[in-house]
């Protein structure tokens, strides 16, 4: 079997998504978890980006497809589409700003309207690099994330802190609840097929 074949080879595909205000560093995570390196010429997104990696879980392979959604209210229509068939997200804030995590109940509400009740959802507080900016607590984001049911870490994109823990542990939480019956996974993934055909 050939390399790229081998490469595709995986057991499950989830759709992901990145969500948050705009400036939260959501490609920066994405870009880090993919490349493993820092991309220092980050512009606003427009739209949405895409990216995909086989991860391990628990012996398993999965395939993550992750949509990277522009932050700027302008944007929201476009990218509420994107939340259909979604089996995980991370829900970004910056640590350093206030404004962005105010806003993640919003963020949060419409993961869980336009995507499904059961999507995993883990809360990264990024740029954990800039501590000595620090606008929003561990202690206080750790309790918006245990009242909302959250798996909650926090992350740098320019050091990789956690990066990968936060892909993988909401890939872990999937995996758990398609074991437990809770999730159905010949439902995920499946109307990304038809995006990724269409040359993006």
């Amino acid at each position: 079997m050939s390399q790229t074949a081998m490469s595709e080879t995986y057991d499950f595909l989830f759709k992901f998504l990145v969500i948050g205000n705009a400036g939260t560093g959501k490609s920066c995570l994405l870009h880090q978890f993919i490349e493993k390196k820092f991309k220092d010429d980050s512009n606003h997104t427009i739209g949405v980006e895409f990216g995909s990696k086989i991860v391990n879980v628990g012996g398993k392979y999965v395939k993550l497809q992750i949509w990277d959604t522009a932050g700027q209210e302008r944007f929201r229509s476009v990218t509420r589409s994107y939340y259909r068939g979604a089996a995980g997200a991370l829900l970004v804030y910056d640590i350093t700003s206030r404004e962005t995590y105010n806003a993640l109940t919003n963020w949060l509400t419409d993961a869980r309207m336009l995507a499904s009740q059961n999507i995993v959802i883990i809360l990264c507080g990024n740029k954990k690099d800039l501590d000595a900016e620090r606008e929003v607590t561990f202690l206080e984001a750790s309790r918006f994330a245990q009242e909302n049911e959250l798996m909650f870490l926090e992350t740098s994109a320019l050091t990789g802190e956690n990066v990968e823990e936060a892909f993988v542990q909401c890939a872990r939480k999937i995996l758990n609840k398609i074991e437990s019956g809770e999730l159905d996974p010949e439902r995920m993934g499946s109307d990304t097929e038809a995006v990724l055909t269409n040359g993006i």
